[in-house]
Parts: C-alpha cells; structure tokens; sequence
C-alpha cells in the first residue's frame, strides 16, 4: 500500500567481507525483501580468494551465503541474481559452480561481461531473496 511505511533493517555479519564503499552488505526491506549488494570473492578478513574463475565464484556465492544466513535466509530464497563477469568466455565455468549452489531452487538470472570489476576480480554477483 502507498502509505504503509517500508522497514528497513540493514544486515551486517563478519562471515562476509566487509563493504569496501558507501555501501550495505545488504539491506532487508519490509521484512521480506532481501538485497544483497554485488560481493566480490574476499575472504571475510578481505583477502582475495582464487586467481581463476571456479574458486573465485565459490567464494563469492559463499559471501551471499553468509550474508542470508545473517538474515535469517538461505539460497532457496534467493529469486534473482545478476552475474558481472571480467569475461564472457569465464561463462561456462562459473555457470559449473554456480549450479553446485542452486540446483534445485533456480533463480531467475542475468550475466553481463563489464569492461572492470572493482580490484580488478574475475566475477561479482548481486543477489534479492524473499523470506
């Protein structure tokens, strides 16, 4: 409804990388909605993970992963993922680990190639779940 005031809880967790901008590990609106923002492949102590594909989208749905699970979510919630890859020709690789993580709840997805992703990683995936 247009005048019910939207909740807005901010997540936080030291399972995950923190931000490395003006920005939210995620941000939970009206109680349902989760979006998490784009996570690259850091550590929680905010080491890079991987120099290759494979290891470095492991670590980032891990990121996502941690970042629900502070939320009281998982990756069955997850409904849209936009995927930001270095190169298109990675696709086929990370599309390998990223169906390790969603293989039975598939969430509607988009991937794009970018010119540059921050710190110069290989993959960054942004994330919205639905409790």
């Amino acid at each position: 409804m247009v005048n019910e005031k939207m909740n807005k809880e901010i997540i936080i967790t030291k399972k995950a990388p923190a931000p490395i901008g003006p920005y939210s590990q995620a941000v939970r609106a009206s109680g349902e909605f989760i979006f998490v923002s784009g996570q690259i492949p850091f550590s929680s102590d905010g080491k890079v993970v991987g120099d290759e594909i494979k290891t470095q989208t492991r670590q980032v749905i891990k990121n996502i992963e941690q970042i629900l699970l502070a939320s009281n979510a998982t990756l069955d919630n997850v409904v849209k993922c936009t995927v930001l890859l270095k190169d298109m020709d990675d696709f086929a690789k990370m599309n390998e680990v990223y169906s390790e993580f969603f293989s039975q709840s598939k969430p509607a997805r988009a991937a794009y190639q970018v010119v540059k992703l921050p710190k110069d990683m290989l993959v960054e995936i942004e994330a919205i779940a639905v409790i």
